[in-house]
């Protein structure tokens, strides 16, 4: 843990607004996946979700614990007030993790600026075209609650985004049903996802 520590106080230290585009993009992605690890750290092992470290009134996300730029902000304000609306690229949803068995697995290094479209890219469609998270039976996609939540950041368009990432026999599969395909979310796992 001290390592993670480490890690939290050098972020503290950067600027990220005089970091180019795709640097800052990969810095808050960073940024907030090691703070949720720090989060579930905090209350671990006695903890079977990151929902657990919420109160009655005020969830986990809504915590103030991240330290950025001298002040100390929260989960929620990295995600809704910096991520999305500035870079506008829905493939965030898979990169950042809310350690819980729902969401897209924390990726094997962190991101950077450099590789950052095909890092996106790599979770992205490891996330698709991973019958846990998203499933084609018959002629109805289930999918992930993720879309639900954030339809608008995929255009409103859940259908082209697969078309765009799925691959192999998912691809072949939903270019054949066509228009008829319809889509439901799956419920949402919240149990913490382990190591």
């Amino acid at each position: 843990e001290t390592r993670l520590d480490d890690y939290l106080e050098s972020l503290a230290r950067i600027d990220p607004d005089l970091l180019p585009r795709s640097e800052r993009f990969a810095f808050y992605v960073n940024a907030y996946n090691a703070w949720t690890i720090k989060l579930i750290l905090s209350g671990y092992p006695g903890v079977e979700s990151i929902k657990d470290l919420g109160s009655l009134f005020k969830s986990p996300w809504k915590k103030k614990i991240v330290k950025l730029r001298g002040t100390v902000t929260t989960l929620d304000h990295i995600e809704h007030d910096i991520l999305r609306p500035e870079f506008k690229d829905p493939r965030v949803h898979f990169a950042i993790n809310c350690a819980s068995k729902g969401c897209p697995p924390l990726y094997h290094e962190p991101f950077n600026g450099n590789q950052l479209d095909a890092q996106l890219d790599e979770v992205t469609r490891h996330f698709i075209n991973n019958p846990g998270y998203n499933r084609l039976e018959g002629n109805t996609l289930y999918v992930s609650s993720i879309f639900k939540w954030f339809l608008e950041d995929f255009n409103n368009d859940i259908m082209g985004f697969f078309e765009q990432y799925a691959s192999n026999d998912l691809k072949y599969l939903i270019s054949k049903q066509g228009s008829s395909l319809k889509i439901k979310y799956l419920d949402y796992d919240w149990s913490l996802n382990g190591k």
